[in-house]
């Protein structure tokens, strides 16, 4: 549909968004760490409601209508493996395999519930993720530490803006992937100083930094010093690790964004005003948690956070089919998806 000067409303999503990945982009290059802290707490919970509402309305895209259960159980043990056993216990368990397994469960799990419907099938399906869960030690550092939370707020936001890209043969639509790409880019060739670390943002990052001193230790080891000291100017103070911290900055907040750009699209706002309510006041002790003391908000919105990730892992699969089917679409001369649906021009 489009207005009297003949933009479409998916036209000026687009416009929007690439403006938000340049605000985003700018915002990180001065206070990388106290940007990614803001996005993290105000508007992270926010999305994690709203989405989580959202996916159920939508039956989580996937073929059985309990299949979320298996997804929230395992996100509910990831946080009992993180922050609810006794010291002794963890000690006595290696926690980093079995969370690796949660997570690993959790996306091969989810599709068998895209794909499959034959409750044989699944039953064998389910059957062989648990059976390799543990057998995936190499891929730790993949499952558990890249797959929630960079691939999901990065690789998969990208993937689902080509998937719409595609649907609508929208030249917008590309434009904004060209900026998605290209904005995390300028981190390496534009370097401005940041702005100093306050005491506040160092503190409260120490729940994160096993990210960046994860991708420093993979793409530039020379910028990490000798023990503890070492690691910790690596992550806040080198020129490598401050490259990393705004390109997470910028990954994380533009996801949020992106969420919340797109409200007229997917409408997520229509819900019966009592839920909505109740996410509004959720949000707000949220925020309350982490503006009191940011570990505690960390911890208390953790089973949340990984939830929210879990039950979006069948449409990140359902968007990984789509694309190809487009891709496919577009080499056969065959019209989108969305227009074949419909049998008109109109945009579903």
């Amino acid at each position: 549909m489009k207005d009297t000067q003949g933009i479409s409303n998916s036209d000026r999503i687009n416009y929007l968004n690439i403006g938000l990945m340049l605000i985003s982009m700018l915002v990180a290059f001065y206070i990388p760490f106290e940007l990614f802290l803001f996005s993290y707490a105000v508007l992270g919970p926010l999305h994690y409601l709203t989405e989580i509402s959202w996916l159920h309305e939508r039956k989580y895209f996937t073929k059985g209508k309990r299949d979320f259960w298996l997804l929230v159980i395992f996100s509910i043990l990831l946080f009992i493996l993180s922050f609810g056993m006794p010291e002794k216990m963890r000690k006595d368990i290696d926690v980093g395999v079995y969370s690796n397994a949660l997570v690993y469960m959790s996306f091969a799990a989810a599709l068998a519930m895209v794909l499959l419907q034959d409750v044989f099938h699944r039953f064998i399906a389910f059957l062989f993720v648990f059976a390799t869960a543990f057998l995936s030690d190499n891929f730790m550092t993949f499952f558990s530490l890249f797959l929630p939370t960079l691939i999901h707020v990065y690789l998969f936001t990208g993937l689902f803006m080509l998937y719409g890209a595609l649907k609508e043969r929208s030249k917008t639509g590309y434009l904004a992937m060209v900026f998605f790409v290209l904005c995390p880019l300028m981190f390496f060739f534009i370097m401005p100083d940041a702005l100093p670390l306050s005491d506040y943002a160092f503190k409260s990052y120490q729940h994160f930094y096993v990210v960046n001193h994860k991708l420093l230790s993979m793409f530039s080891p020379e910028s990490l010093g000798e023990g503890y000291v070492g690691m910790i100017n690596g992550v806040f103070k080198s020129e490598a690790g401050i490259i990393v911290m705004r390109f997470i900055a910028f990954a994380y907040t533009y996801h949020y964004l992106n969420w919340f750009s797109k409200t007229t699209v997917i409408k997520w706002h229509k819900i019966p005003k009592l839920r909505m309510g109740i996410i509004l006041l959720l949000w707000v002790a949220s925020v309350a948690f982490y503006w009191w003391d940011y570990a505690i908000g960390f911890k208390v919105l953790f089973c949340l956070s990984f939830m929210h990730v879990f039950l979006e892992f069948p449409l990140n699969h359902t968007s990984f089919i789509g694309i190809f089917r487009e891709i496919r679409s577009m080499s056969s001369g065959s019209p989108p998806a969305a227009v074949a649906k419909t049998g008109k021009g109109r945009k579903t």
